[in-house]
């Protein structure tokens, strides 16, 4: 048959009764004829419970040490779901990353993968065993165990099942695909059928929680299929029903060039606005007030430089908002006295709302059409952000929800 490679989140994972029926789905796919290996996340809760406890013994925990603590909570998984597994008559191993081994360079907290050693994993697969690694991790060249950062064991699981080539991944989560926007915001929200790469990697950028973007660049680079389904379902399932449901990300685009225009509407509530005020206008200013940013490893999204006045200009830019104060640390102490800014200010209530689809490369009017709307629910525009199939907005957090829900509604997303 094939080899699948399977992912199971928190929530899938959340109990032993839990683990169970992972167990039994995970056979279900074995009996079929298909090898598997399966790459869970940690319970439920979990690693948030491990990062707590390093807080409470140094307020900004070690790198290095935080991930020695945080790796354990998938270990504890692997480990269960193996034991769940052998219970119920079939043969399986577990592995923590640095055992199979996932490779990565030495950035904690927010690790690379670099390579993995297939040779291991195939030996087992070849004696039908069940191979079930830790996701979220894997080990440096100086054996140090590195973590890939939240939503990390989906770039493990594409990533392995990219060096396996896998037939497919399974994305296993506690919602059955992906949506035009989340649900709980806008309840006429459709799950869609399909999504095209390149789709799925701007709505994983722009804030979608369902993958994580690097797992989605991952599976856009080795053209790996990825499908985004429940695990919440009777695990009993019919195989066949099973296969062929969720959301399957696409690399067939034009197949789908004449469905909607917009296929989702993204937001992100983790955001921060910084300006440097009063920056002198000269070549390389930009690359003075971001350098020392990016070799904090804080990651920037939008940027403006407004009109210079008199030799002055103001830069913006926002950076994830659990990410402010450093950003703001290394502004006021490497960047502000160097460049000769007038100030630093910054705003962490606010928000991105972004619309999303390949349609928009051959359909003119869809910013108006955005702006248009925002304008008139009273919604202020503040920053803005375009690439070749998605526009993206920063306002006031305050007004998210209804940004969405109206933009939802302008783009007939509920009935596409």
């Amino acid at each position: 048959m094939a080899l699948i490679v399977h992912k199971y989140g928190g929530t899938s994972m959340g109990s032993t009764e839990r683990i169970k029926n992972v167990a039994r789905r995970v056979a279900k796919w074995h009996d079929a004829g298909h090898q598997i290996i399966v790459v869970p996340s940690a319970m439920s809760g979990e690693t948030n419970r491990l990062i707590s406890l390093a807080k409470e013994i140094m307020d900004q925990p070690d790198p290095r040490e935080l991930d020695m603590i945080a790796a354990t909570g998938e270990q504890v998984s692997v480990g269960l779901l193996s034991m769940a597994l052998l219970a119920i008559g079939k043969k399986a191993v577990s592995y923590a990353g640095w055992q199979v081994p996932i490779k990565t360079d030495s950035a904690f907290n927010k690790a690379r993968i670099q390579s993995i050693d297939d040779l291991k994993v195939r030996r087992d697969l070849d004696a039908g065993k069940i191979v079930i690694i830790a996701g979220f991790q894997g080990v440096d060249e100086d054996g140090n165990i590195a973590t890939l950062g939240r939503g990390g064991s989906d770039t493990s699981a594409v990533a392995v099942a990219a060096a396996m080539q896998a037939a497919e991944c399974l994305i296993f989560t506690d919602v059955d695909g992906v949506y035009t926007t989340d649900p709980r915001v806008v309840s006429e929200a459709r799950r869609l059928k399909t999504v095209t790469f390149e789709e799925m990697l701007e709505l994983a950028s722009l804030g979608s929680k369902v993958l994580q973007i690097r797992s989605v660049e991952f599976a856009g680079n080795y053209r790996m299929p990825t499908r985004v389904l429940s695990s919440l379902t009777d695990p009993m399932i019919p195989l066949e029903v099973e296969a062929n449901s969720g959301t399957l990300i696409s690399f067939e685009e034009d197949t789908h060039m004449e469905q909607a225009v917009i296929s989702g509407i993204a937001f992100s509530r983790d955001e921060a606005k910084i300006t440097v005020l009063g920056v002198p206008d000269k070549p390389g200013i930009a690359y003075q007030i971001l350098g020392p940013i990016s070799d904090a490893n804080i990651e920037v999204d939008m940027i403006i430089q407004n009109q210079s006045v008199e030799g002055k200009t103001d830069f913006t830019f926002t950076v994830p908002r659990n990410e402010y104060i450093k950003a703001m640390n290394v502004l006021n102490e490497s960047v502000k006295a160097h460049i000769g800014a007038a100030s630093i200010i910054g705003d962490t209530k606010v928000s991105k709302v972004s619309v999303v689809g390949v349609g928009m490369r051959s359909h003119v009017g869809i910013a108006s059409q955005m702006f248009r709307t925002l304008s008139e629910e009273g919604i202020n525009i503040q920053m803005i952000s375009t690439s070749e199939i998605k526009i993206s907005v920063l306002i006031d957090e305050k007004y998210m929800e209804l940004a969405v829900r109206a933009l939802h509604k302008t783009f007939n997303l509920e009935n596409a």
